[in-house]
């Protein structure tokens, strides 16, 4: 999996791997904080080593992230994010459907991170609305266009995202989501 490339996360196996919420939130502190050791996860986590090891080495398994081997030590190994940045999730159907409910509960996991980060917002926007910034909207468009949008959002948020090793010492992460459903069918 190329960093710069989209990558369609249609891998039941794969998809089953994000869809467990420790693997989540190991993934995202790799993300937001950078290298940790299964120790150093297990801590920030509230979870025995051994545990987190497993869950490490599920997202090596399926290439969500490396062993960063200059920096492991013995028994001590780091871990560091790997893999693509836009990862497409499939529709239902190009999935089995013995395999949706997977896809289900991913949405599902995702959606309760999401809802978090959103009752957050008002906090993040009186503390510093330059750092925090939202938008809601309503639009018309044919499924073509939409998905001409969507792709363009994409590319917007690859163009100005720098890779943590790359950004410049000012540059913060920051959790970006965008969602948008039929407004008609309520």
């Amino acid at each position: 999996m190329k960093d710069d490339e989209s990558f369609l996360l249609d891998d039941p196996a794969r998809l089953k791997a994000l869809a467990h919420p420790m693997r989540r939130l190991m993934l995202r502190h790799l993300s937001v904080h950078g290298p940790a050791t299964s120790t150093t996860l297990g801590e920030l986590l509230d979870a025995k080593t051994g545990t987190t090891s497993y869950h490490l080495r599920q997202l090596e398994k399926y290439g969500f992230i490396e062993e960063i081997p200059e920096r492991s030590t013995g028994r001590e190994r780091w871990w560091r994010k790997a893999g693509p940045r836009d990862m497409r999730l499939p529709t239902p159907d190009q999935l089995a459907p013995e395999d949706r409910p997977v896809l289900a509960e991913f949405h599902r996991i995702g959606m309760d991170e999401d809802r978090v980060l959103f009752e957050r917002f008002p906090e993040a926007y009186r503390r510093d609305p330059d750092w925090a910034k939202g938008s809601r909207g309503l639009g018309r468009m044919t499924k073509a266009e939409f998905q001409e949008f969507f792709d363009a959002y994409i590319a917007l948020l690859m163009k100005y995202s720098h890779r943590a090793e790359d950004a410049p010492p000012d540059a913060r992460p920051l959790h970006i989501r965008l969602f948008a459903l039929p407004a008609d069918e309520d």
